[in-house]
């Protein structure tokens, strides 16, 4: 027997649902206020780097997973899937700021990967700020920069009238992540 922690990804539970979306927001947060201090103004809304309602949207929308080391909850990730096109958009993506620098989300993702092998092209994104983020998608899991939005080049999938105000200084890398051609 091993002695090395085991992270696996279960399927969200209903009933852990609302602790999902509080340790999501936890996560991004902790990351704001890590770049930015307590005087950070990057919230989407109610305060939160990632609203409720996103989140939510991503977990009805797509399938969702806790992440578990060694059985215990301390991330979680939701993809949604396009089986006709064969690509996979990788939602949300977060592990707990006490393990942090583990291994774990790595190994999640790889997870992610090998649950759709069928996918060919993933794609993410993550705000400007998110230095840790783009250090982890590029350098770690190999996926590439391939568009920058800004207010001056706002994201075609988020409608105006939908994003708000407070979106208008939003800026966010998209990534994508080709598998094979």
């Amino acid at each position: 027997m091993s002695n090395q922690p085991q992270v696996t990804l279960a399927p969200l539970e209903p009933d852990d649902k609302e602790q999902f979306i509080l340790d999501n927001q936890w996560a991004f947060k902790y990351g704001a206020t890590e770049e930015f201090g307590v005087r950070d103004d990057h919230f989407e809304k109610d305060g939160e780097i990632i609203s409720r309602d996103t989140i939510e949207q991503s977990i009805n929308n797509g399938k969702a997973y806790r992440i578990l080391l060694d059985g215990e909850k301390v991330g979680g990730v939701v993809v949604s899937i396009d089986k006709a096109f064969l690509r996979g958009e990788l939602e949300l993506l977060f592990v707990k700021p006490d393990v942090h620098s583990k291994g774990i989300g790595y190994a999640a993702w790889c997870l992610i990967e090998k649950m759709y092998p069928e996918i060919i092209v993933w794609e993410t994104c993550t705000p400007y700020f998110e230095k840790r983020n783009i250090h982890f998608y590029v350098n770690k899991c190999g996926f590439h920069i391939v568009e920058f939005f800004t207010k001056h080049h706002p994201d075609p999938r988020v409608q105006q009238e939908e994003a708000g105000p407070e979106m208008d200084d939003d800026e966010m890398f998209r990534f994508q992540k080709v598998i094979r051609k």
